[in-house]
């Protein structure tokens, strides 16, 4: 056999043309070949591009939504949507749709959305890839619901995470009327198998999330009770995931029948950190106990400590102490480079108790450090925070102060540990970092 019938046997043979005619059609032969080669390195070029973005993604509605975008894009579809299983794998639990125009949504406002009956429910039952050129001539047909868009071409895909079904990826109406093929069934395939490494790796960000902040929690005390004042603290992670703190707060009544309350964070994000703010917390609060001076001879004290026999990350902290005095009580405090208390009188009106803000914990034993006293009337409010509370890179220390202020004085009607839970809720921060409130009220009139 020659070349030339070899080459013949691989592909249509051109019927008999003349000369240039034969030209012509190979010539047209040859740039329809070019295009489907352009239009699959397009689509190539554009799976590999949703790949990588889903990888980027660490937000689980973020990456679902994408996934019903690419699948669209990439084959051209007009409605895409995800059904996400329970956990009895049976029913879909969460339905994600995407290209429906918003008088399709309003004709479908009050329709339950699918729980996987009909041809979805075929598709959970058999999770193999599914081409279907006529939805209502399939024998698991149930039709539609009222209202909704008319639809004929449909194409089915699961996807898996660590080898169990987690949803079935949906799309229907491909641009121009054709039906869906085999190379875009491969297509999407493809991205199904990168859609549940993206959800698979999400779902380990959020458990490294959850046991971060599990981890954080409990290294956090449990208020005393502290009466006859009122206290409330709350402590929330930064929201980069698996983020681990420095920030805590401490609150104990001493034997001299004064109360102590300390915030404190150590830099950094990690477990060291975590570690060390455990240690520098369980050190003040022995020497509270055992040295009942000033705050500024305590934090001293712990300096020395801290020097001795620890190498810790910088450190900042805030002790305050409150006891009696002839008329209504008087708040004690010394900083260790920590932000000044937030003082919110029974009226409504907040200012910061500003002072000497010294030196972090551990740089010096040499530098003195200063103590500050207030008095406080019946029914006053004390708020100390670390600054995961009010920082923003958009405004400067002071504009976040006053923004602290004003959410405080707006809620500080409230019951002390609803006050504090709401002012965590609407910090003015933008929050990058972890972020702690403790709250001490004296007792009212």
């Amino acid at each position: 056999m020659t070349t030339g019938g070899a080459q013949d046997s691989r592909r249509p043979r051109l019927p008999d043309l003349p000369r240039g005619l034969r030209l012509d059609a190979e010539l047209d032969e040859i740039a329809a070949t070019l295009h489907e080669l352009a239009r699959a390195k397009d689509r190539l070029e554009g799976l590999l591009e949703a790949v990588l973005a889903l990888s980027r993604e660490d937000d689980l509605p973020a990456v679902l939504h994408r996934i019903v975008t690419t699948a669209m894009d990439l084959t051209g579809a007009r409605y895409g949507a995800l059904g996400v299983l329970d956990d009895s794998g049976e029913e879909l639990k969460q339905f994600i749709t995407v290209g429906l125009s918003a008088s399709e949504l309003a004709d479908l406002a009050g329709i339950e959305f699918p729980r996987g009956h009909g041809v979805l429910g075929h598709l959970i039952h058999h999770p193999e890839p599914l081409l279907v050129e006529d939805i209502a001539s399939h024998p698991a047909s149930a039709g539609f619901p009222p209202g909704h868009p008319p639809m004929r071409t449909l194409m089915g895909v699961a996807i898996s995470v660590r080898g169990t079904i987690y949803g079935d990826l949906y799309l229907t109406e491909r641009a121009g009327g054709r039906s869906f093929d085999q190379d875009d069934e491969d297509i999407v395939i493809t991205l199904a198998g990168a859609a549940g490494i993206a959800i698979d790796n999400i779902r380990l960000l959020e458990q490294q999330r959850e046991s971060a902040e599990r981890f954080q929690r409990l290294l956090l005390p449990t208020l005393p009770d502290l009466q006859p004042f009122a206290a409330a603290a709350t402590y929330r992670p930064a929201s980069t995931p698996g983020h681990l703190g420095g920030d805590w707060y401490d609150a104990v009544w001493l034997p001299d029948n004064a109360c102590a309350a300390v915030i404190g964070d150590v830099v950094g994000h990690d477990l060291y950190s975590a570690a060390a703010m455990a240690q520098i917390r369980s050190m003040l609060r022995a020497l509270l106990y055992d040295r009942l001076t000033p705050p500024s001879a305590v934090l001293h004290q712990l300096d020395r400590t801290l020097e001795a026999i620890t190498d810790l990350p910088v450190t900042t902290v805030c002790l305050a102490r409150i006891e009696k005095a002839k008329q209504g009580w008087t708040l004690h405090w010394s900083t260790a480079g920590h932000l000044s208390p937030l003082l919110i009188d029974p009226d409504g009106e907040a200012r910061y108790l500003r002072g000497e803000p010294g030196l972090p914990l551990a740089v010096s034993t040499e530098e003195p450090r200063s103590d500050h006293s207030h008095a406080l009337p019946a029914g006053a409010t004390v708020v100390f925070y670390t600054d995961g509370l009010m920082e923003h890179p958009a405004r400067n220390l002071d504009e976040g102060l006053a923004r602290l202020a004003e959410v405080a004085t707006t809620h500080i009607g409230l019951p002390l540990q609803e006050f504090v839970d709401t002012v965590a809720d609407q910090h003015p921060s933008d929050g990058h970092d972890d972020m702690a409130i403790l709250a001490l009220r004296t007792p009212p009139p």
